[in-house]
């Protein structure tokens, strides 16, 4: 009877290796489900195996473990990475995480070798590895995806350099701009988006491998190895952060936030364009729906999803922050929390950067539209202003408060200011000449905007012309890359 006893402990030990002697029974129902994390973590697989290649490498070199056991243990790694490539791994929950399961595969193929990779390192310090090798993969896609963006807008730009559309501050006509000078705004601010994760990136690029649990290891391993073999710039300097920093994160999700927010107001502004009250561009059927009961809708739906997908993005960057700002050092199973909402945000950017593209290709202004509405609400009245100063040599505060009168007077009448009658103008200044008409209309205005910056035509195709090259060279030293 006590042998039956004793056999019944033993096989309960084994049934939760992964914590070796310390327990004697597996987790609650409970216990499990809120500990795992392979659901999200898979997609962390091709780091994790990087990362294990290279500690074994280490760890061989350093003659810490046998050659012959790193032999194995790197073409075990390498059938692991291949069975999930092709979808014939099966990922098991009670294992909890990607390390386990690609751990107790290796067992699988390998035997006892396998027990070997994971001297002098810990979980502590895997993941956060993995987690840094993930993110910089990501950020690289996402500066591709947010380059072939500003392509999209600069050819575009280039090619309505002179296309009049009205500009707007407090959604008021404000003064006459350029479609092609409007879509460059965008060029600049997914330049500065980028900008943010490259600097996230050079930020996240050093190695906690080797960190081991927190306080690293009595090991004559080599950190800098391995962080060299991982392409990171240099070991982490202190072990207790290496394993329980996410500033990375928090960094990278807040320059997410940012390209987000940017292309939200975009999306806005295509769903307000698109609109038949304002109707300055239309979308093909290809980044547009149908209603389900109006038959004569066509919804700019891409764009409100790319708009309500902020939402997602913002929302990972707040629940980052609040999970990390109580914890004291070092590693905490909060940390957990890290990987999902960061996976589905940067993914959420990624399909909307994407769409985005999409729509900038497919959108079509109306030009006529957009020449009409240009001269709506006054909008010249700066030009008028401006004139004023220059050939009256008139205080700005004065002329402002003339063309506010002639305005004034031309609303009262119902008529654009380039059509208001000269006697009528000059009622309110007799000095004003017929050339005043040769500012008014909405050509002259973009025309005259020539400063650094400014809406001019000729700015524009400049400006258009040195993005493309730019991102055209980019892509040439890209490609040259080893």
């Amino acid at each position: 009877m006590a042998k039956t006893r004793k056999n019944k402990t033993k096989k309960k030990r084994v049934a939760n290796k992964m914590w070796g002697g310390r327990f004697a029974s597996e987790p609650a129902a409970i216990m499990e489900k809120i500990n795992t994390s392979i659901d999200f973590d898979r997609h962390l697989y091709r780091q994790d195996i990087a990362a294990s290649k290279a500690h074994a490498a280490m760890l061989a070199k350093q003659r810490i473990i046998g050659a012959d056991d790193a032999r194995k243990i790197a073409h075990g790694l390498d059938t692991i990475l291949s069975e999930i490539g092709s979808g014939k791994f099966k990922f098991k929950r009670s294992l909890e995480d990607i390390h386990m399961n690609v751990e107790s595969r290796l067992g699988e193929l390998i035997g006892s070798a396998s027990g070997r990779l994971h001297t002098a390192r810990s979980r502590n310090d895997q993941v956060a590895t993995d987690f840094r090798l993930w993110m910089r993969d990501r950020i690289g896609e996402l500066d591709a995806l947010l380059a072939g963006y500003q392509q999209a807008l600069a050819e575009k730009a280039l090619q309505h350099a002179g296309t009049v559309m009205p500009g707007f501050t407090h959604l008021q006509s404000a003064q006459p701009v350029t479609f092609g000078h409007h879509l460059l705004a965008y060029v600049e601010m997914a330049a500065r988006d980028r900008g943010r994760f490259a600097d996230a990136r050079r930020r996240l690029n050093d190695s906690p491998l080797g960190a081991a649990a927190l306080a690293g290891t009595s090991f004559p391993i080599d950190r800098h190895m391995t962080s060299g073999a991982l392409a990171f710039e240099q070991p982490m300097r202190n072990s207790l952060d290496a394993v329980s920093a996410r500033d990375f994160v928090m960094e990278t999700l807040a320059a997410a936030a940012i390209a987000s927010v940017h292309l939200s107001r975009f999306a806005e502004e295509i769903v307000i364009w698109t609109s038949p009250l304002v109707g300055l561009v239309k979308l093909s059927d290809k980044f547009t729906t149908g209603s389900s009961i109006m038959p004569q809708k066509r919804n700019p739906d891409a764009a409100e999803l790319v708009r309500a997908k902020t939402g997602r993005v913002i929302g990972a960057l707040d629940a980052m922050l609040v999970v990390m700002k109580g914890l004291p050092l070092a590693y905490q199973k909060d940390m957990q929390e890290d990987k999902e909402g960061t996976i589905g945000a940067l993914e959420a950017l990624a399909l909307s950067i994407d769409a985005m593209t999409g729509m900038v290709r497919d959108m079509e202004p109306d030009t006529a539209r957009m020449k009409q509405a240009a001269g709506m609400g006054y909008a010249t009245a700066t030009d008028l202003a401006d004139w004023l100063v220059r050939t009256l040599k008139m205080p700005f505060r004065e002329a402002h408060h003339v063309t506010g009168r002639i305005v004034a007077k031309a609303a009262e009448t119902d008529l654009p200011l380039h059509k208001l009658p000269l006697a009528e103008m000059k009622k309110i200044e007799p000095r004003i000449t017929p050339a005043v008409f040769g500012v008014l209309s909405v050509e002259r205005s973009v025309k005259s905007r020539t400063s650094f910056g400014g809406t001019a035509p000729k700015n524009v195709r400049s400006q258009a012309q040195k993005w493309l090259k730019t991102l055209a060279k980019e892509q040439g030293e890209q490609r040259n890359r080893p």
